[in-house]
């Protein structure tokens, strides 16, 4: 039997209701919803009644994925169900180590907070948006990429499928270069240009401000995305710099099915991981829980 690992949502899968089955099903779920709401009142109301333009901005996006990926995992290990390795995709890498026994509950979703704050500051300093491209390969992306000065490859995500960031007039001209080139570029709904030097500053605030937080080493290897490795000493360098550096998601997934995973479980909202890896690993297992009925069905 091969191993398991969870893996843990990204901003763009919020969504208005996310996790409110979770908490009524799940004395597990309940405990995290009711520990974000006792750090940041309010955070349970968003998630279940939020409007998706107030689920978008990202003071309100990250700690409310936060509070639904943590609520699935602790869902899905009430349920009998326990991971060997762990990662997430941006913002759910805090839920991952959360999960893992790095963080502490309360001290995971303190960053996190604080993370939503330094990145829309900096997105509001220096605007810029993201879109997926579709149907080219990594090394025109990155070749297109380069014909601008402010847009960048961001998430290397699955193949054929890297998100960029970028200033928004750049990047609007930078989809008309890939249509010319064979390509389509979706733009995604996040409000900045996120792991892009468009977030420099943000990087800079929150390696300051996990000084000041206890870490431990996590208790499963949980995946960074900066490096498609697991965690090692510099685990507050590498989760500080994630915010301004690409997502290896496609490196990430393809390492842990080389330690023997071979079934996944996405965590929280969506199921943008699933199809993910299901196109880099067309063999693989993958679930995906996020409410009632998706518990259910992962753990039937």
């Amino acid at each position: 039997m091969g191993k398991i690992a969870f893996v843990f949502s990204g901003q763009g899968a919020q969504h208005p209701g996310m996790g409110q089955s979770l908490f009524e099903i799940s004395p597990a779920a309940r405990a995290v919803f009711e520990g974000t709401d006792r750090l940041r009142p309010g955070t349970s109301a968003q998630c279940f009644s939020g409007t998706a333009e107030e689920l978008s901005v990202t003071i309100n996006t990250q700690p409310c994925l936060y509070a639904v990926d943590l609520a699935a995992a602790r869902a899905l290990e009430e349920a009998g169900i326990h991971p060997d390795f762990a990662a997430g995709f941006s913002l759910g890498e805090a839920a991952a180590l959360t999960f893992a026994g790095a963080f502490s509950d309360e001290d995971g979703f303190a960053f996190v907070c604080r993370r939503a704050q330094a990145m829309q500051r900096a997105a509001e300093k220096h605007p810029g948006s993201m879109a997926a491209v579709l149907k080219l390969d990594v090394p025109t992306v990155e070749a297109l990429c380069g014909e601008f000065t402010q847009v960048w490859p961001v998430n290397y995500n699955c193949p054929g499928q890297v998100a960029v960031a970028g200033e928004k007039a750049q990047l609007a001209a930078f989809c008309g270069r890939v249509a010319e080139a064979g390509g389509r570029a979706v733009p995604l709904a996040v409000s900045g240009g996120f792991h892009s030097p468009l977030m420099a500053e943000a990087s800079d605030e929150l390696a300051a401000v996990l000084e000041t937080v206890a870490m431990g080493t996590p208790k499963i290897p949980v995946y960074a995305n900066l490096t498609a490795r697991p965690y090692g000493d510099d685990l507050k360098a590498t989760l500080a710099a994630q915010v301004q550096n690409p997502v290896r998601w496609q490196e990430t997934v393809e390492a842990l099915a080389a330690q023997g995973v071979d079934t996944f479980f996405e965590c929280g909202a969506g199921k943008t991981l699933c199809g993910l890896i299901r196109k880099t690993l067309p063999t693989a297992k993958v679930f995906r829980v996020e409410d009632e009925k998706t518990l259910r069905e992962a753990t039937a």
